[in-house]
């Protein structure tokens, strides 16, 4: 007869309903504008550059501090709902009125770079956001590292989220493009901030809609220990625990990417922003098949072979673009100003990019399980709080210090808000095309190195997870026979009948 561990390596635990529903939660994350957030501050919001640096400095400094006060709330909670579903519903609510308001910015004020009154509203409104959003972040990942104890099937569950939900997910980015063209063309009769205001509002509500019904519907299966871990518990976790050292140092150098963005070069460098959509055609055949040799390619690869692979490959890509469009100088003969040289080119990037799609999307969601797994394995207690928190909190110091910077490296590259569509000088174009592939490609492939240390190889990922299920197929027993789970920790139990 199967014992129970070997059964939880092969039990299917999650319903079609909750798939479904993680499936829109995880295109609800994607089905919106943020994409354009930077031309709604420059081209709409007008908030002058140096109090846009103010306010990102400001920000930047409660975003870092809330994320270990944070961590350690959601690792003490423990309710009949479960320990991270409550966050999501409450701060879920309370985070698409906040996103709602943040669209209706344009609506409140004019478009004086130097409003006071819009100054301290939009410093107040990110603070907020970024506070719900913090509880928001750690509760998510935390849900998806206990919905299931079957690492197969959760990897499966995050394959099926990323496939599906491409299929409309970024729609509202490709209507936006258009509108954007036809509104900076005068091809339609309406402006810009028409149409982002009512579009940002629109997708805030279906996508507010889409989280509440998986946030409703899902369930955690991976009892949490009775004791709480304190804080000090949570950090030596984290220190103690090679492979979530590995994740975070990769997290900390991929941070120190610097970019200014390829949209911006889309739009002021080569006129379009629509263009990003038409490069993106015969690329999407690419993304599709990637996930199709995902598993097989998990069978008879390394771990962390792939996650180089699949990060890395796009910074050698950019590189080699960056190379082909410095051909013709850095003036108005230079390729990178032309489509006619540039869309070809970008188009083989993507397709090419887009292969390791599977890998890049979906391996480094696993790994981090993957690695809170090990710690329960190592410590016989999980801390997803404290642990998302910390990672988050290290990427975020430097992430959030190059947010700062590159409102202020856009203004020393000479970009000036007030030049209107097209009227940015021969220099910031081209240094604007090096920001978005030259300088990013340097800058990210640094975070490759320690990727080379992960030590979960497949030999301990099996062991590890036997003796996980072991472990928790006789928790599951023993509260079966005493209640003690349901009555201290309000969790179901799943020991297979």
């Amino acid at each position: 007869m199967p014992s129970n561990a070997s059964m939880n390596q092969t039990r299917r635990y999650v319903s079609t309903k909750e798939t479904v529903g993680y499936v829109l939660f995880d295109s609800s994350k994607t089905f919106n504008i943020n994409q354009y957030t930077t031309r709604f501050l420059l081209d709409v919001v007008k908030i002058d550059l140096g109090w846009q640096t103010v306010i990102n400095a400001i920000n930047s400094v409660w975003d870092i501090a809330n994320d270990s006060f944070i961590g350690a709330i959601v690792d003490k909670t423990r309710t009949r709902f479960g320990k991270f579903r409550p966050y999501l519903i409450v701060f879920g609510i309370l985070g698409t009125f906040g996103t709602i308001f943040y669209w209706l910015t344009p609506m409140f004020f004019g478009s004086d770079p130097y409003d006071a009154g819009k100054f301290v509203y939009w410093l107040l409104l990110a603070m907020l956001r970024e506070g719900g959003g913090t509880f928001r972040s750690i509760a998510e990942s935390g849900l998806i590292s206990t919905v299931t104890p079957n690492p197969d099937e959760r990897m499966g569950i995050l394959t099926k989220s990323e496939v599906f939900s491409s299929f409309y997910e970024n729609v509202p980015e490709f209507v936006l493009a258009a509108l954007i063209d036809m509104v900076n063309h005068n091809m339609i009769k309406t402006t810009l901030r028409t149409v982002f205001v009512s579009i940002g509002v629109f997708t805030t509500l279906v996508s507010g809609v889409f989280a509440m019904l998986c946030f409703l519907t899902t369930k955690e299966r991976v009892q949490q220990s009775v004791q709480r871990p304190d804080i000090k518990q949570g950090f030596l976790t984290i220190i103690r625990s090679k492979p979530l050292r590995i994740i975070m140092i990769s997290d900390l150098l991929n941070a120190l990417t610097v970019s200014t963005g390829m949209d911006n070069y889309y739009l002021d460098v080569l006129g379009s922003l629509l263009i990003k959509t038409v490069i993106s055609i015969p690329s999407t055949p690419a993304y599709y098949l990637s996930y199709s040799y995902l598993a097989w390619s998990r069978k008879r690869f390394a771990t962390k072979s792939l996650w180089i692979f699949g990060q890395h490959l796009g910074h050698i890509l950019s590189l080699l673009v960056f190379l082909f469009g410095s051909i013709g100088g850095r003036g108005p003969g230079g390729w990178f100003r032309s489509m006619k040289y540039m869309v070809p080119v970008f188009m083989v990037k993507e397709t090419l990019w887009q292969l390791t799609s599977g890998m890049k999307k979906i391996l480094p969601r696993e790994i981090l399980n993957e690695a809170l797994d090990y710690c329960e394995w190592e410590y016989g207690y999980r801390t997803e709080g404290m642990s998302i928190a910390a990672k988050n909190m290290i990427t975020k110091i430097v992430t959030n210090t190059n947010s700062t910077f590159t409102t202020l490296i856009l203004k020393k590259i000479g970009y000036n808000i007030t030049a209107g569509f097209g009227g940015q000088s021969d220099k910031t174009k081209y240094l604007m095309f090096a920001m978005c592939t030259l300088v990013p490609s340097l800058t990210g492939l640094i975070s490759m190195i320690p990727k080379f240390f992960y030590n979960i190889n497949r030999d301990c990922r099996e062991r590890m997870y036997v003796e996980l299920n072991e472990r928790r197929a006789a928790l599951n027993r023993d509260y079966e026979e005493t209640g003690v789970l349901e009555e201290a920790a309000g969790y179901e139990t799943h020991a297979p009948k």
